[in-house]
């Protein structure tokens, strides 16, 4: 073998099928990435959702929609390469899937639906991140001066100040330059799901559990029947935004070396991911209805003050992981916009041109398009959840509207067309079933969250909400 000869063949070595760098990745690396993903800020809204459906229905939805997800994300593996799931061209990313299996048409309708979820989650990490700075304020606030003293506080300082720093970081144009920030994002949303564990568990331990009930909260005075099932179907959408990593899976299994195939590594991913990822889901609901059982809060920190400085660490945690987790969820949505538009107008310089700046030792590429729009789209985002900073509403609105599509209908959809599945079989109508099931608890979940968001926006003053 001549020098040309072994240079080729240790090229070859060092890339994989379709000329990237080999891929090293592997079932552990692909479990640690979804448990990370999952373990956010909706976590601390499950609580309340399992007061609103009791523990028989509320425990049957957890399982039921960890079920789904295990199966649905095994069609997903399955799709990562087209024709053939081991041997087929690489999918990169959910929409090219979709655009491949199932056309253009659905291809947009994917896309519209994937990013504007992505842009939700930046107006509900806002909120996120308020309530959580506002806690931390009342929790000092309590511990000095009593339990009788008036401690709440609004919600618009926080959320400004949360978008101005988030307008400064949304100019940078690839955020893997602020990796650090994002690793830390990561062990804080461990923390604060572990801390809340803790505080439920305590309050159950010293004996100062609530009544709890296998139907939650019962109709009465103070609840209505409509609201009642209205609060139900919207906790739903709470449980299926906790359960959804759909977005990034293709980005996770682009990471897993090829032998083993992709699809079996990472179907075993999905079980272990899913099966770890439920036992912390039923340890936050359980034991926050359990510790406060009718009164349980829509964000489970807000119901504790003491140890004040664990809880206002805890919250901490919680902003400390939005601060980031707005970058890695935006991000994607904003590089979508400024490819639409360089592809629109590729001889603009206001889209395309970068100039560069010194600040120091430092060079920072300036672009007019990225700062102007990105920069109204933070003003835009914070102005919308000082309107409406209703917590686990929102996060329901935001699981409703991707559940459904993205995690059971376009998955079902690719599979069927990967396999051919001839129409009217039973197969077909069984999968179909599927779909219009998980459809109707999608658009039941974001009917509810509507409602709700409209019943608060009638009982607070807007932009002018307290805690």
């Amino acid at each position: 073998m001549d020098a040309d000869q072994l240079n080729s063949h240790l090229m070859e070595l060092e890339l994989d099928d379709d000329g990237r760098i080999k891929r090293t990745g592997n079932v552990t690396t692909a479990t640690t990435h979804i448990i990370t993903v999952v373990i956010g800020a909706g976590v601390l809204a499950l609580s309340w959702a399992m007061a609103q459906l009791g523990w028989i229905l509320g425990i049957a939805s957890l399982f039921i929609f960890s079920f789904i997800s295990v199966f649905t994300y095994g069609l997903m593996a399955d799709c990562y390469r087209f024709p053939d799931p081991i041997t087929g061209k690489r999918n990169y990313t959910y929409m090219q899937a979709v655009k491949v299996y199932l056309g253009g048409n659905m291809h947009v309708v994917c896309g519209s639906i994937l990013y504007a979820k992505l842009a939700g989650i930046t107006v509900g990490y806002t909120i996120t991140s308020s309530i959580s700075l506002a806690a931390v304020e009342k929790i000092v606030c309590v511990h000095r001066k009593g339990d009788g003293v008036d401690c709440s506080s609004s919600l618009n300082p926080y959320m400004i100040g949360f978008g101005i720093l988030q307008m400064f970081l949304s100019q940078i144009p690839n955020f893997h330059e602020l990796t650090w920030l994002s690793t830390i994002a990561a062990i804080t949303s461990f923390g604060y799901v572990f801390i809340a564990i803790a505080l439920c568990l305590s309050r159950i331990i010293s004996g100062k559990w609530a009544p709890t009930s296998i139907t939650g909260i019962n109709v009465g005075p103070e609840l209505s029947l409509e609201d009642k099932v209205m609060r139900m179907c919207s906790s739903m959408g709470n449980i299926a935004l906790a359960c959804t990593y759909a977005t990034v899976i293709y980005d996770i299994m682009d990471t897993l070396k090829s032998h083993p195939p992709e699809n079996r590594q990472m179907k075993r991913v999905n079980v272990i991911g899913v099966s770890a990822m439920t036992m912390i889901f039923l340890l936050c609901s359980c034991l926050g209805y359990a510790a406060f059982g009718d009164h349980t809060p829509g964000n489970i920190f807000v119901a504790f003050y003491e140890p004040y400085w664990l809880v206002a660490l805890g919250d901490i945690f919680v902003v400390i992981h939005v601060v980031g987790a707005y970058q890695v969820l935006g991000q994607p949505f904003f590089r979508f916009i400024e490819m639409s538009a360089s592809t629109i107008w590729p001889k603009s310089s206001f889209i395309n041109k970068e100039y560069p700046i010194s600040l120091g030792n430092a060079t920072i590429d300036l672009n007019l398009f990225r700062l102007t729009w990105r920069t109204i789209f933070v003003i835009f985002a914070t102005t919308l959840a000082m309107a409406m900073p209703f917590f686990n509403q929102f996060l329901s609105l935001l699981g409703a509207v991707g559940f459904g599509p993205l995690v059971v209908i376009f998955p079902i959809q690719m599979h069927i067309a990967q396999n051919r599945i001839r129409k009217l079989s039973l197969k077909w109508y069984l999968l179909q079933s599927l779909n219009c099931i998980f459809l109707l608890v999608s658009v039941a979940a974001t009917v509810a969250s509507v409602h709700e968001i409209s019943q608060n926006l009638h009982k607070y003053k807007i932009f002018a909400y307290k805690q």
